[in-house]
């Protein structure tokens, strides 16, 4: 074989994923310097520790997995040590990888305290928890359901959880009339009748996906006064409806706050925690 043909050869075998062109380098970095990389706060992002668990997904994702249980078992002594952010990576390269075994986890660490989750995770209980649960979740909507009717979950957490359903329609893995039929049922039925963000974050996700079957509900929401009108109002909820289907649509499709996570990099690089990687790139 001339060295041309052998080059073409590994070529194809890049693009299409043969399993021997696929495996781990040597020089990769090792699984556990990986793991010791990004588990606590440096001030830096682990970059190379992230690019080498994605070279080593089969190895690294049972790992990613006991982080996230130890997590969930031992919560309030890993938020007592303050700078623990191991469980912030695991979640989002296992949901970069689409690891199923990461969806049933996830149920159980939305039923947290609220507090303690915020102390735990900030901002991406809101940013980011509804995309990683859809992205592990293989398009099975019972499990984030559950946490949307869960009365005892902090109301934050399971408006976290819709958005995770809207990311599941702007994916293509559940339909727009599916949800429109389970909305209907959280309006009338599945949730407890007193105010929260759970009822604006249900009327703001019944604007996603436009909400012209659901109207009734909505103004019988404001009537009974479930619903925020300084958080989303009906002059919002009437804009929206003005706007047409097709485009109401059209814009939850393009909506990075309801895209599967794709790429664990371009989620985390840019948090204010990492902040001296800038600093040192402007010295």
């Amino acid at each position: 074989m001339r060295k041309d043909q052998a080059h073409q050869y590994q070529m194809f075998d890049d693009l299409f994923g043969n399993p021997v062109a696929a495996a781990p380098k040597p020089d990769i970095m090792e699984t556990a310097e990986i793991l010791r990389q990004i588990e606590r706060v440096s001030g830096r992002f682990a970059r190379a520790a992230v690019e080498a668990a994605m070279a080593r997904q089969e190895e690294i994702t049972p790992e990613l997995l006991r982080i996230l249980e130890r997590t969930i078992k031992r919560s309030r002594e890993i938020d007592a040590e303050d700078d623990y952010m191991g469980h912030l990576y695991a979640m989002f390269l296992l949901a970069q990888f689409r690891e199923p075994r990461t969806y049933p986890l996830l149920i159980e660490f939305c039923s947290l305290d609220g507090e303690l989750l915020y102390s735990l995770c900030g901002d991406f209980i809101t940013e980011a928890l509804g995309r990683v649960l859809a992205s592990v979740s293989g398009g099975e909507l019972g499990g984030i359901q559950s946490i949307v009717e869960n009365e005892h979950a902090d109301e934050w957490v399971r408006g976290a959880a819709l958005d995770g359903l809207l990311t599941l329609v702007a994916a293509g893995q559940t339909s727009r009339e599916a949800m429109v039929h389970y909305f209907v049922h959280l309006f009338r039925t599945k949730l407890e009748r007193r105010h929260s963000q759970v009822w604006n974050s249900l009327v703001a996700s019944s604007c996603d996906i436009y909400p012209a079957e659901l109207l009734d509900d909505i103004k019988q929401a404001y009537r009974g006064g479930l619903v925020d009108p300084g958080n989303i109002s009906m002059e919002d909820v009437k804009h929206d409806l003005a706007l047409g289907k097709g485009r109401v649509l059209a814009r939850l499709a393009d909506d990075p706050h309801h895209r599967m996570v794709r790429n664990t990099i371009e989620e985390m690089e840019w948090w204010a925690c990492f902040r001296s990687d800038r600093k040192d790139e402007t010295n």
